[in-house]
């Protein structure tokens, strides 16, 4: 048995059949005395000088195994104690040659030698030792031609058939170190994996819990924005009609008008934020055949409620595009127009719907005093900038881009391009359409 050999692998094997090993060779001696005792007693021979040969024997062993393991394992020990053995051995093999039965019990012994070159020798002196007993004694190899054949021809096969047995166990060694090395690889690459299975349960959690995190965050902005574009709005337009309708009190008929618009802003408004609750679709794409039309419809309610004109054009094909890209032009829209209410004094407004290839863009200009672009920026416009920041995550959310070109008194253009998928079949929008 080889040291190198894994401990789990060593601790196996001594549990089940090392002890069976160790015990063997107290019973072949006590077998081989007891027949000596016999045999010699039938003969009328004395038996003294052969019991206290194998009472040598018995207690060479019993210092082996009086030793402790570390020592006894030890390459010295383990040769002096084999070759005091095998000389053991020898003797009683001359005097006895029926102790053929205790010596081939030395193989266990050749099998636990420092190294190889040692077990093979070992292994040869036992086999020389079991064929001169079944040979009859090393007599037997000076008795004459016939004699001597009969030794050499026991010693060689027990020299063969020990050969192939050591050969064997080798092969069975190499197999089992094989096998160990396999096992302990295998519990490594389990141990690696329970930890990495621990690390990702870890990093699971981890991700669930920052994706809550974002989700919250993702809501608050979007409802921040679905209130801006909604309540804040609809209220800054009420706002509007009823301080219209304040300064019309000398013209019933058109303080009439006022206020029935600032009725159907709270209205549209409620039924605006309601839909945002509910994470639906604003109304106006929701009752439109097209985004074309329902840009249309908010810019005519637009140009309706504020006295200002509104025109219309669309380049390329039109085609359907995604609810996602809907909502966010059309916030868009809304968002400008409403900035050209509040802050331009503009009496014109065009809006462009321009469908490319793999992009949709949305321009709004007007004629209005325009504004610094780094006022913006630094959040004057547009209640404190929170609409066209609320535009710019919205358009970014979507890999898009939103360009702001103004300068004072030359007007301003809002220019929003996200990406939209090339879809047939072409719906009609509208195109060329002047909204007075």
């Amino acid at each position: 048995m080889s040291d190198s050999m894994p401990h789990h692998w060593l601790d196996e094997w001594e549990r089940r059949e090392m002890p069976m090993f160790a015990l063997l060779p107290y019973v072949m001696l006590g077998f081989t005395a007891l027949l000596t005792v016999l045999i010699r007693r039938a003969s009328g021979e004395s038996v003294l000088v052969d019991l206290a040969l194998y009472g040598v024997a018995l207690a060479w062993l019993l210092a082996r195994s009086a030793q402790p393991q570390d020592r006894r394992s030890r390459p010295a020990v383990s040769a002096v104690f084999f070759i005091g053995l095998i000389a053991i051995m020898a003797v009683m093999v001359a005097r006895d040659p029926w102790s053929g039965f205790f010596t081939f019990t030395a193989y266990y012994y050749a099998g636990q030698l420092p190294s190889r070159v040692w077990r093979v020798l070992g292994v040869m002196a036992v086999a020389t030792l079991t064929g001169t007993s079944q040979a009859g004694g090393f007599g037997t190899a000076t008795s004459g031609p016939i004699g001597a054949v009969v030794y050499s021809v026991c010693v060689l096969v027990n020299l063969v058939i020990s050969g192939v047995f050591m050969w064997f166990a080798w092969v069975g060694h190499v197999q089992t170190m094989r096998r160990a090395k396999l096992v302990e690889e295998l519990r490594e690459a389990n141990q690696q994996l329970e930890a990495t299975l621990a690390e990702n349960v870890g990093l699971h959690n981890q991700l669930l819990a920052q994706a809550r995190e974002a989700g919250m965050l993702d809501e608050r902005q979007r409802m921040a924005g679905e209130i801006h574009d909604t309540l804040a709005q609809g209220l800054t337009g009420i706002i509007t009609q009823l301080q219209a309708a304040d300064q019309a009190e000398e013209d019933a008929r058109e303080r009439r008008r006022h206020l029935d618009a600032a009725v159907r802003l709270a209205r549209e408004s409620l039924t605006e934020a309601r839909r945002s609750v509910d994470a639906l679709r604003p109304e106006s794409l929701e009752r439109a055949r097209g985004f074309g039309d329902a840009l249309a419809g908010v810019a005519e309610r637009w140009s309706a409620l504020h006295g200002i004109a509104v025109e219309i054009a669309a380049t390329g094909t039109p085609r359907p595009l995604p609810k996602e890209t809907e909502v966010v032009l059309l916030r868009a829209a809304q968002e400008a127009l409403a900035n050209v209410a509040k802050h331009a004094a503009a009496a014109r407004v065009w809006l462009t719907l321009s469908y490319m290839d793999c992009e949709v863009a949305l321009d709004v200009r007007d004629d209005g005093r325009g504004f610094e672009p780094a006022a913006a920026a630094a959040g004057s416009v547009s209640d404190g900038g929170f609409g066209l920041l609320a535009m710019r995550q919205r358009v970014e959310g979507l890999s898009g881009t939103l360009q702001v070109e103004s300068e004072p008194g030359a007007g301003t253009v809002i220019s929003v391009c996200v990406p939209a998928s090339p879809r047939d079949p072409a719906i009609p929008a509208a195109a060329g359409r002047r909204v007075a």
